[in-house]
């Protein structure tokens, strides 16, 4: 079957199709995109995993006008392979090894609290509690003002709006801005920190051997993803929480801990829909050929749903154990962030239940046109 990634049928509620992708076979020629999609999780888990499949960056064009917008992706270790990928990780993951995710656990139990106080009545959960906790938990990280948060979101989103299919000229004129405009911020906190160092990441980063760009777009990988996939997470997991409310139950009533419920609510609406991987040599991916040089499009919405791995794959199921979802990767490129995205989560959707038991949704949300990058526009709630 065709499938048009942008159709807004498909971006609304794309399950019904991937699962028909997925009955026609593991990997599929898309036309459209001239690319391969892998559609169930033994194709993504493979594609994944498989060190003939890489990340390989292709600059935007015309080269000079992207060139901000190019430089903060070529210079970090998700676009990169080894041995540039294992320096540039093993930089990263060395600062945060000084213990910074520890520390943040009561900064983000205050930060959650502070939030809370301010929910009453019906309120935008997403823009009110969501959207700026993972800002304010990564200025904590790289110890930079709280108060840059809303320059830190707008720049962030409008660096992965670039990740979606079809961008037009106005995307990708934001993006470059949006570019330039956090490079120089984190140039500056870099000076600051060799003139001043203190107890944060980018203290630590400067230490190691990473250059000033290199720096610079690992910090801004940082806050983009653990921004963007912190509220994507968070929205789609707790509509689908309030509109199973029997689910909800068996984490109110203390049956399934919030740490099991958080990897389901990761895997039942995927805030990541896709990943892109490219063929260095000829490879076999479920029994296809892939030729070198092409691309395949991993499906992880699709994996996460796929019957062959999990029972009754459709349905939310809070006390799913074992729950080998493909949220935060796999292989190579696992997510580094992964163990602080899942305390801040786990902390904000715990103390959301235990303060607002009777949570309701006061209408039904909005879903952001995007598909990729998976998520809604605003969650209007009831806080009782």
């Amino acid at each position: 079957m065709t499938v048009d990634l942008t159709d807004p049928t498909f971006v609304a509620d794309p399950y019904p199709t991937l699962a028909a992708l997925r009955a026609e076979a593991p990997m599929i020629w898309h036309e459209p995109s001239d690319r391969w999609l892998a559609t169930t999780h033994a194709a993504v888990s493979s594609t994944l995993r498989d060190r003939r499949l890489g990340r390989i960056w292709s600059d935007w064009e015309p080269v000079e006008e992207m060139e901000p917008f190019n430089a903060l992706h070529k210079n970090q270790m998700m676009e990169n392979e080894p041995p540039e990928h294992t320096r540039l990780r093993r930089a990263v993951a060395g600062a945060f090894a000084r213990g910074h995710v520890e520390r943040l656990a009561p900064r983000i139990d205050q930060l959650v609290g502070e939030l809370l106080d301010r929910l009453d009545g019906t309120v935008d959960v997403l823009a009110d509690y969501a959207e700026p906790l993972p800002v304010f938990v990564i200025a904590d990280l790289l110890g930079v003002p709280r108060d840059d948060h809303e320059s830190l979101r707008a720049w962030s989103q409008a660096i992965v709006h670039m990740y979606e299919h079809g961008v037009d000229e106005t995307t990708k004129k934001e993006a470059v801005a949006a570019s330039e405009a956090f490079a120089a911020y984190v140039r500056g906190v870099v000076t600051e920190r060799r003139a001043h160092p203190g107890d944060d990441l980018v203290s630590h980063l400067v230490e190691t051997d990473l250059t000033d760009d290199e720096l610079v777009a690992s910090v801004v990988l940082l806050l983009n993803a653990g921004h963007e996939a912190s509220v994507n997470v968070f929205g789609n997991g707790l509509n689908a929480l309030l509109t199973h409310p029997d689910q909800r139950e068996r984490i109110t009533s203390g049956e399934v801990p919030m740490a099991t419920a958080l990897e389901e609510l990761i895997r039942f609406d995927a805030p990541l829909q896709l990943f892109e991987r490219t063929a260095t040599e000829d490879v076999e991916v479920g029994g296809v050929e892939v030729r070198a040089g092409q691309k395949v499009a991993c499906l992880m919405g699709s994996a996460n749903r796929d019957d062959a791995v999990f029972e009754q794959a459709d349905r939310l199921d809070v006390g799913r154990d074992p729950n080998p979802h493909v949220g935060f990767g796999m292989g190579l490129h696992f997510c580094l962030g992964a163990p602080l995205a899942r305390l801040e989560l786990e902390i904000t959707f715990r103390r959301l239940l235990e303060r607002f038991p009777r949570l309701e949704l006061a209408g039904d949300p909005p879903r952001r046109p995007t598909w990729v990058l998976r998520g809604f526009e605003s969650i209007e709630v009831d806080c009782v």
